[in-house]
């Protein structure tokens, strides 16, 4: 037995193989992050007609926001209320996907992610989006946003 664990420890182990990374999204997977950047965009740019040309206006955009006692309250409300609110408030407003992950089928796709939301370069809130993209003769549009809020575990980078 003791030969057998003495073997077992100079056995030589083979390195593990250098990890493949992600391929860079396809271009159909592009097209269907791109208005979400242009949506993130025109909200740093508080640009109310730019969010607007990116969403569906028959859509809604809802978060499930977590409240400090512990329970969780769903405010929805429509594209143009989400736009027409971003007047006031901090100067520079960011929001970051972290790895989105895509499906598609067809004219619909989902896009589901953990994100980071930045009001003057501070941590606000994090949680996850899941996008509804619908695509029309004019491309993809969001039609609609749900959202997770919480203000307590979320990453800095």
């Amino acid at each position: 037995m003791l030969l057998l664990v003495l073997a077992l420890q100079v056995t030589p182990v083979q390195p593990l193989p250098k990890a493949v990374p992600l391929p860079p999204p396809d271009a159909e997977t592009a097209a269907v992050l791109a208005p979400i950047d242009r949506l993130f965009a025109a909200v740093t740019a508080k640009d109310r007609a730019a969010i607007l040309a990116q969403v569906r206006t028959d859509g809604r955009n809802s978060a499930i926001v977590a409240m400090p006692d512990g329970s969780s309250e769903v405010r929805t409300r429509s594209w143009a209320d989400f736009a027409g609110g971003l007047t006031d408030g901090p100067s520079l407003l960011q929001e970051r996907l972290v790895n989105p992950v895509v499906d598609i089928d067809g004219n619909l796709a989902m896009v589901w992610s953990s994100y980071i939301f930045r009001a003057d370069g501070r941590v606000t809130h994090c949680g996850t989006d899941q996008f509804t993209m619908v695509r029309d003769a004019t491309g993809w549009k969001v039609q609609h946003l749900t959202y997770t809020q919480r203000q307590t575990d979320c990453p800095t980078g």
